[in-house]
Formats: structure tokens, sequence, C-alpha cells
């Protein structure tokens, strides 16, 4: 009996320091002190993923702006055409107008000497007529073209 009396009294004692333990462990006051040990040993960790995050978005949106500005480039470019179309047309006709400005100009020197040639016949003369053929006078200024 006395083993009996004996256990059941250890068992009580152990069922009490168990209950004592369990209420220690769950106190409110000792929650909080873990909470904050926790949050103390993982928040430099946080901080640091939040810093790689924030600079591997910023290169993320210059990627995004230097790809917008690429199609937006791509676009213009292709709708471009018409443009240097227009372009090849006005050199074409600034060609063919040299071409006729050549073709004038060497049929007028084979014909009869430059207005600048003239000129300079009657300055070198010192104001009196240029010689037949050369140049012709008429007007005020003396010379005709």
């Amino acid at each position: 009996m006395e083993d009996q009396e004996m256990y059941l009294k250890v068992k009580k004692v152990t069922d009490k320091f168990t209950e004592s333990m369990y209420f220690l462990a769950n106190e409110p006051s000792l929650a909080l002190y873990r909470l904050q040990e926790h949050v103390r040993r993982s928040l430099p960790e946080l901080v640091q993923h939040k810093t790689d995050m924030q600079g591997v978005e910023e290169q993320c949106q210059g990627a995004i702006y230097t790809v917008e500005y690429a199609c937006s480039a791509v676009k213009s470019m292709s709708n471009s055409g018409a443009y240097f179309k227009n372009i090849e047309g006005l050199l074409r006709h600034a060609i063919s107008i040299k071409d006729q400005m050549s073709s004038l100009q060497s049929r007028r020197a084979k014909r009869a000497p430059l207005p600048f040639q003239c000129w300079m016949v009657y300055s070198v003369n010192n104001g009196r007529k240029a010689r037949s053929g050369s140049c012709e006078e008429k007007g005020s200024d003396g010379i005709r073209f």
C-alpha cells in the first residue's frame, strides 16, 4: 500500500510540476519575449532581402523602359517608309533639275558668254563697249545677257 500511496503522491507532484511548466511556457510575457527574439534574429535578413528586391525592381524598370523605347523606335522606323519614298522622289527631282541646269549652262556657254564674263569684259575695258560678238550693250548697266 505504501507503494501505491507513494505512486499517487509522485503522480500528483509531477502533474502539478507539468502544469506549472506548461503555464510558464505559455505565459503571455514569455510569448512576447520569444516573438521579440525571433524578430531580432530574422529582421536583418528580411531587410537585406527587401533592399535586394528594390535594386532588382529598379533594374527591371530600367530594362522595361529601354525595351519600350526600342519598340517605339522600331515602330516609327517601320512607319518611316513613306518619308523615305518622299525623300527619294525629291532627290530624283533635284537631280533632274541639276541635269537640266547643267545642260542649259553648257548650251549657254556655247552661244554666248556668261553674265559674269560680260561684266568682267565691261569692267576691264573701263566702261567702253565690249568687243563685238562677246557682249552687247543694252539698258542702264550697259550689258545684255
